[in-house]
């Protein structure tokens, strides 16, 4: 028996038809999927302490269930003491069933252990479909020991999706389960 994750046979199952109703698509095709999920932590301060780079990787490693990688910067800036192919932060990119699986921790474990929680905030919408959202804190994700963490740092999570609009995009992440905002107009 072949594993498939949670929300992968719920896209399939539920999503789908729902999206096809809500938005009168014409084929199955034409609903939007997501393509990837991008997680991106910049560590400024690695210019001064290069272990920051390592802690960043492990931990990003962790959480993703997947090899990160650095990232380098492109150009020098003497103001900030970077020079060319310096590591200043930590990437890694989610495909296929490892990203319905951190999708699915994300909504059901991490993001309720935020504090002050009120709801994702709407805005993070490019105008193509594609969102993204700021975490303050690496300690939300259970895979970190809270113990061993040195320095607490955000990361940025982008959705790559295949919607046309962001309201297509807002719809789709909705019946994933993200909780956002209630809006009031």
């Amino acid at each position: 028996m072949e594993y498939t994750p949670r929300l992968r046979k719920k896209y399939l199952e539920e999503i789908v038809p729902a999206l096809r109703k809500e938005f009168n698509y014409k084929s199955v095709m034409q609903v939007p999927k997501l393509v990837k999920i991008s997680l991106n932590q910049g560590l400024g301060e690695a210019t001064v302490d290069k272990k920051l780079i390592d802690t960043g990787i492990e931990e990003m490693s962790m959480i993703a269930g997947q090899k990160a990688v650095a990232t380098k910067s492109k150009k020098d800036i003497s103001n900030f003491k970077v020079r060319r192919g310096m590591p200043i932060g930590v990437r890694v990119t989610l495909r296929g069933y490892k990203m319905y699986e951190f999708l699915d921790r994300l909504i059901a474990v991490s993001i309720p252990r935020v504090r002050d929680f009120r709801g994702i905030n709407d805005k993070g919408f490019d105008g193509k479909g594609n969102y993204t959202m700021g975490v303050p804190e690496q300690i939300i994700f259970p895979e970190i020991n809270i113990d061993k963490v040195n320095k607490i740092n955000g990361m940025d999570i982008t959705f790559v999706t295949t919607a046309q609009t962001d309201q297509e995009a807002m719809a789709l992440l909705k019946h994933f389960g993200m909780p956002f905002k209630n809006q009031k107009k």
